[in-house]
């Protein structure tokens, strides 16, 4: 296993982190979900076997069953706390009152005391913001990440799932108010799905943000299980949860390059769409989730695999965005002032 610096931090992080949303299966999540207790220990235990040190849930996360699964699973096994990396999430509906959701103080300090509750630990080593709250002000939000902080319960922030305008935002605003900043990004990056490559990832890079990509496989896109030439259900996540939206088109045209690579190689298409994932500079880890040891030791191979130049720029080429404006304005405008 592989070890990234976290953005402009000095916490090291494996390069594959193991996601838990498939633990429990409760409410929204329940079509992703389905792992028992017996089933978690095992994948964490698989897990940090192979050198996985950082394991990512969220509150909402078949509401709060995915935390209490994966603090019993720590347990169980005797892992010692401050070998792991514990990252959750807060920001989405947990409960029906008015002040049961958002990034305002009061449902964030709530939701903190819940999570260190149900994951049985006294600190978290990231607490993530799960998406943009446009209500409550960034300076609320940040502040009270801030007094977590410092009051120990939280030892790093990060955001997931927001425009680049708003982590810039953030990032000024916690620089110029001496509060934390937010040192990772978790957010969607695929090969079936390279938006990010517009606006996010030169961020990142600039402000030293580390990046946690979810969905590396497109959410079982490019696990193997689908070809355009069949409607059928495969048995894989998209049959009941068709999610993230990707373009169909330019998927399978991925897919008809993978394949062939994968079969030539010895290697599954899953592997190859994440081994691509951990060659990008700007990613710190992905997150891979599984419901059985088969799928989890197969994704954590992933690591180890190496493209020959020729296979790497076959899925450069066919998986490459087109470019949009500004962005092909500032390729011709850059030419003179490049070292």
């Amino acid at each position: 296993m592989k070890y990234n610096l976290l953005g402009k931090t000095g916490l090291w992080v494996s390069e594959i982190c193991l996601g838990t949303m498939t633990f429990g299966a409760k409410g929204k999540f329940a079509a992703v979900g389905g792992v028992d207790q017996k089933g978690a220990d095992a994948l964490v235990t698989q897990a940090i076997d192979a050198g996985v040190n950082f394991i990512d849930t969220a509150n909402v996360y078949s509401e709060g069953i995915s935390e209490e699964m994966t603090g019993k699973a720590i347990k169980h096994l005797g892992i010692s706390r401050d070998e792991l990396i514990l990252a959750t999430k807060v920001r989405g509906t947990m409960g029906e009152k008015p002040n049961q959701k958002g990034l305002s103080r009061k449902h964030i300090i709530d939701q903190v005391e819940a999570s260190l509750k149900r994951l049985d630990t006294d600190y978290i080593d990231l607490y993530q913001i799960h998406s943009n709250d446009p209500i409550t002000p960034i300076d609320e939000t940040l502040r009270a990440l801030d007094d977590l902080v410092r009051s120990g319960k939280v030892r790093y922030i990060g955001a997931s799932n927001v425009a680049a305008w708003q982590l810039m935002k953030a990032l000024d605003y916690s620089y110029y108010n001496n509060l934390e900043r937010f040192n990772s990004l978790q957010a969607y990056y695929t090969l079936a799905g390279r938006d990010l490559e517009r606006e996010i990832i030169p961020l990142l890079e600039d402000q030293q943000v580390g990046l946690m990509v979810w969905s590396p496989l497109a959410g079982g896109l490019l696990s193997g299980k689908y070809d355009r030439n069949s409607k059928k259900k495969s048995g894989g996540r998209r049959d009941n949860f068709d999610f993230p939206p990707v373009n169909e088109e330019r998927a399978f045209n991925i897919i008809d390059v993978l394949r062939p690579m994968a079969k030539e190689n010895g290697v599954s298409m899953a592997q190859l769409s994440i081994a691509w994932l951990l060659k990008q500079k700007a990613v710190s880890t992905v997150i891979v989730g599984a419901k059985k040891t088969e799928q989890l030791e197969e994704n954590l191979n992933a690591s180890k695999i190496e493209f020959s130049k020729d296979d790497f720029e076959k899925l450069e080429k066919v998986s490459k965005l087109e470019r949009e404006y500004p962005g092909w304005m500032l390729d011709v405008t850059k030419v003179d002032r490049e070292l």
